[in-house]
């Protein structure tokens, strides 16, 4: 799916990141941009088999420099988001298509404050189960540890000696996977996405469990 070109074509826009050369190869990029749309569709298409996405969404190239100190004006790399289907799941997937850089995210990384206090809430109460998950030698070979920001100490009304203070301080809880660039342009990538994707649903399924009930175990959606 993802071709040679489609790198070629990011090498040279990191090299030549103004708007004249842009300007210049910009049926290029569309083409590109083309396949990288493709691909997403396929992705969703895959997900859609095991999860209900509500949401695709193919980013500009354009970068948003008003509050940057980097000025250069585009991306030097491609990215999709899925957002699973609403209230009663939660959390979304990332795909970013980069030369040596190419990486699938899943996750929780901008949990609304409510989101995030039942989450923290439950952890405190037992993260027995999310540990099981996480820690497990299967999920760690896929995904390695969590990652994302988080507080120095502890949030406000938690006690900062707690035992799962290391999961309860986190802003974000976000698992990363990297691929080469021969997985990348490989034909099978959709489907090594997918298994990806696929291998997150133990922590995906607990965490809209979480989401979707109070600390008594009862149901707050309909």
């Amino acid at each position: 799916m993802i071709t040679k070109p489609v790198f070629d074509f990011l090498k040279e826009l990191d090299k030549n990141n103004n708007r004249e050369w842009f300007t210049e190869n910009k049926e290029v990029f569309k083409e590109h941009q083309t396949t990288i749309k493709n691909l997403a569709s396929i992705v969703m298409e895959n997900l859609n088999k095991h999860d209900k996405i509500e949401k695709l969404k193919v980013f500009r190239i354009y970068r948003d420099v008003r509050f940057s100190k980097d000025k250069t004006p585009y991306k030097a790399h491609f990215s999709i988001s899925f957002a699973r289907s609403g209230a009663k799941l939660r959390g979304g997937y990332y795909l970013q298509i980069k030369p040596g850089d190419s990486f699938v995210a899943t996750g929780f990384w901008d949990p609304n404050p409510a989101d995030l206090l039942r989450i923290r809430k439950e952890l405190e109460l037992d993260a027995t189960e999310i540990r099981e998950i996480i820690e497990a030698p299967s999920f760690k070979k896929i995904w390695g540890d969590v990652v994302g920001d988080q507080v120095k100490t502890s949030p406000k009304g938690f006690d900062k000696t707690h035992p799962n203070i290391d999961l309860i301080k986190r802003k974000q809880y976000i698992f990363i996977k990297k691929f080469s660039d021969k997985e990348v342009l490989s034909k099978d990538f959709s489907t090594i996405i997918d298994n990806s994707y696929k291998s997150i649903r133990p922590f995906f399924n607990l965490m809209s469990s979480i989401l979707t009930t109070n600390l008594n175990g009862e149901s707050l959606v309909d």
